[in-house]
C-alpha cells in the first residue's frame, strides 16, 4: 500500500485536469484495502479511484481516494464450452481483452480499446459495437466498506442496464471491486452486428473471420472516431444515449428524417452524438475545451487544469439539446 498527503489528481484522471486530493491510497491487494478500511474515519469522504477514464473531477477533494490498483489473472475453472477467469480489478481492461483474445476466448473482443481497468467493467456495464460486459460476468468480487465484509456478488445481483449496475447506484463508493470473474466462450463465436463491422466483414473468406480480425477492426473504428486520453484529454462518451418511446421517435423521424436511432425493447435509443451535432456544437473550441472535431459524444481538454470548465461546457450542451429536442440528456461520465 502507498499513501501521499496533498497530491495532483492530474496523472490519474484521463481528463488531465489538475485538482489537489487530500488523501490517496494505492491499493494493491485485498488485505491493504482491509487495513485502510481500519484507518478511515467513518464520517469522511471516499473516491474509488480505477483507471481514472471515467471521472470529471471539478474541484479539489477533501477527502481520500483509494486507487484501485490490484493485478493478477488466473482460470479458475474450465468446462468444453466455457473458460471462466478471474482478474484483479486494477487490471488494464484492454489488455485483458488482448489476452483473451490471443487465447481464443471469445465474448469481449467488440469491447477492445475501452480505456479503464477491469474493475470498472461492471460498474459502467460497458458497452460498445454491439457487445455488453453484463453478459460474460460471472462474478464480482469485494469487500463493503460499510462494514469491512469481504462479499460476491454473482451476475442477476448486479442489476445491470443501459451503463449501470449496482456499482455506480446504491453501492456507488461503498463496494470496492477487488476482482471481476468472466464467462468466455471456447468455441467459435463473434458478435458481426454493429453495421460498419457487418459491412467489412460481408464478403471476406470464413477463414478471414477471425477473433483477431474482429479486434483489428474494432480498434481500427475506435481509433478513426474516438481521441486518444494519452494524447488530448477527454473520457470519451460523456453522455448516454437516450431512451424515448416509438411515438416520440416517429414524430421526430417525420421532423428529421436523417435522426439515428436503435430499436430497444423498451423503445428506441437516440444517438446522444446526433442530437448534439445538430445543435452545433461538433468541433467546438474555446477556452482550452471543446468538444471532439471527428465524434460530438466526445468533450475533450486542450489543456485546461480546470474541470468546472468542462462541466460548464456539458450543462451547456444539455440545455441546448432539451430546447431543441425535448430532450433531457444523462452523464454517462461520474462528477465529482
Amino acid at each position: 500500500m502507498i499513501f501521499k498527503n496533498n497530491i495532483s489528481i492530474k496523472k490519474y484522471n484521463s481528463f488531465k485536469v489538475d485538482h489537489k486530493i487530500k488523501k490517496f491510497y494505492r491499493i494493491q491487494s485485498k488485505e491493504e484495502m482491509i487495513k485502510v478500511k481500519r484507518s478511515i474515519s467513518k464520517n469522511e469522504k471516499i473516491i474509488i479511484l480505477g483507471g481514472g477514464s471515467n471521472i470529471l473531477f471539478t474541484k479539489n477533494f477533501n477527502g481520500s481516494i483509494l486507487y484501485n490498483n490490484i493485478l493478477g489473472k488466473e482460470i479458475i475453472k474450465e468446462t468444453k464450452k466455457n473458460i471462466y477467469i478471474k482478474f484483479g480489478a486494477g487490471e488494464n481492461w484492454d489488455k485483458s481483452v488482448e489476452f483473451c483474445v490471443k487465447n481464443k476466448w471469445y465474448g469481449i473482443e467488440n469491447l477492445s480499446l475501452i480505456p479503464g481497468s477491469v474493475g470498472a467493467a461492471p460498474i459502467q456495464n460497458i458497452g460498445a459495437y454491439g457487445t455488453e460486459i453484463k453478459d460474460y460476468i460471472y462474478e464480482v468480487s469485494g469487500i463493503n466498506l460499510s462494514n469491512g465484509k469481504s462479499q460476491i456478488y454473482e451476475n442477476k445481483l448486479c442489476n445491470f442496464s443501459y451503463r449501470n449496475s449496482i456499482f455506480k447506484g446504491k453501492l456507488k463508493n461503498i463496494f470496492f471491486i477487488t476482482h471481476v470473474t468472466i464467462k468466455l466462450s471456447k468455441s467459435k463465436k463473434l458478435n458481426l452486428s454493429y453495421n460498419e463491422v457487418k459491412k467489412y466483414f460481408r464478403n471476406k473468406k470464413s477463414n478471414e473471420i477471425t477473433i483477431d480480425n474482429v479486434r483489428k477492426k474494432i480498434i481500427e473504428i475506435r481509433e478513426s472516431k474516438l481521441p486518444d486520453p494519452k494524447k488530448l484529454g477527454n473520457c470519451g462518451s460523456f453522455f448516454k444515449n437516450p431512451l424515448v418511446d416509438f411515438y416520440f421517435f416517429n414524430n421526430l423521424k417525420n421532423k428529421y428524417p436523417d435522426i439515428i436511432g436503435f430499436k430497444n425493447s423498451n423503445g428506441m435509443k437516440i444517438s446522444a452524438a446526433w442530437l448534439i451535432e445538430k445543435c452545433g456544437w461538433k468541433g467546438y473550441k474555446k477556452d482550452n475545451i471543446g468538444v471532439y472535431k471527428n465524434h460530438a459524444l466526445v468533450l475533450v481538454n486542450y489543456g485546461s487544469n480546470n474541470g468546472k470548465k468542462i462541466y460548464k461546457l456539458s450543462e451547456k450542451i444539455k440545455e441546448s439539446v432539451n430546447e431543441k429536442f425535448n430532450i433531457s440528456l444523462e452523464n454517462e461520465v461520474n462528477i465529482f
